[in-house]
């Protein structure tokens, strides 16, 4: 099989579509078809079934899938260590994050790398913590940051930081500034907040609602809104409370514009996790931007 039959491939399944693939790739649909018969006929099975509105992944193409996506990050590995030996610490850098870290600390670091580290292209992409590996698995980031550590044994994880969670009012609140020992007095209160991932238990906003259903809080009024930037400004308002990491809300504190209730029973910790593919190459310039983040990097290639 070659790289442009597993790029095809790993495209479609990506996409969910032969049309939509050959968009991506620059490709026509029948190139694209011509790629994928080649495939299934080495391979003597059929990788995709055809469903209303798209592809899905057959079994045999779900089991082909994870020794694609690596064996293209190899060859980007390949590439870029080859390249790496020319430009030393130069080059360019894939960092993909949970989007709520970017309201944390974690934004000054980035910037204090970018300008200590003037040869070094650094590109960002946010993503749920789940995706977040699977962007680096793929080789489409080269280092990602997420809650909690993966699994999966093909990815190294690191815990560089660490989030405490807090309740977040409107400035002007009755309960501003107060510590609630009972957190099921904030039953009757309006509530902004991710929509949990039922299916991906690790993801900040369902770790989020377990912890809300746990201290009593589980059947109460919720908004669910996508963005952390409009959840502060819904909480501004008055609109409702939220439950988020402190140190996305300094700025807004700082200002004068939202106020924090102290809840013991919804404070919790988010480990803020470093990962790259175990067997992956890490450039110089990757390497700077892993110690940057607090990253050890034993055993790292």
């Amino acid at each position: 099989m070659s790289l442009d039959e597993l790029e095809t491939f790993v495209t479609i399944a990506r996409v969910g579509g032969f049309g939509r693939a050959a968009q991506v790739l620059h490709r026509s649909q029948p190139a694209i078809s011509r790629r994928i018969d080649m495939l299934e006929a080495e391979l003597r099975t059929p990788l995709f079934e055809r469903v209303r509105g798209g592809m899905l992944l057959t079994e045999a193409g779900r089991e082909l899938l994870p020794y694609a996506e690596r064996a293209l990050a190899a060859v980007k590995d390949g590439t870029e260590a080859v390249r790496n030996v020319a430009r030393g610490d130069n080059g360019t850098v894939s960092l993909v994050l949970v989007g709520t870290l970017a309201s944390t600390p974690l934004a000054q670091k980035l910037r204090s790398f970018r300008a200590s580290h003037p040869g070094i292209r650094l590109l960002l992409r946010t993503a749920r913590s789940a995706e977040v590996s699977e962007i680096v698995r793929s080789g489409e980031a080269t280092i990602g940051l997420r809650y909690f550590a993966d699994l999966d044994a093909g990815l190294a994880c690191e815990q560089v930081g660490e989030e405490t969670l807090v309740v977040v009012c409107a400035a002007d609140h009755s309960l501003a500034g107060r510590r609630l020992r009972d957190a099921r007095k904030l039953t009757r209160e309006r509530w902004v907040a991710f929509a949990p991932q039922r299916e991906r238990r690790e993801t900040f906003a369902t770790v989020v609602d377990e912890r809300m259903r746990a201290a009593g809080l589980g059947a109460v009024e919720t908004v669910y809104i996508d963005s952390l930037t409009a959840q502060k400004r819904f909480v501004e308002a008055g609109f409702g409370l939220a439950l988020v990491v402190e140190s996305a809300i300094d700025e807004e504190r700082r200002r004068g514009a939202v106020g924090v209730i102290d809840v013991p029973a919804l404070k919790g910790k988010f480990p803020v996790v470093l990962v790259r593919r175990r067997d992956g190459y890490l450039s110089g310039a990757a390497r700077a931007l892993c110690r940057n983040l607090g990253a050890r990097l034993g055993g790292a290639r």
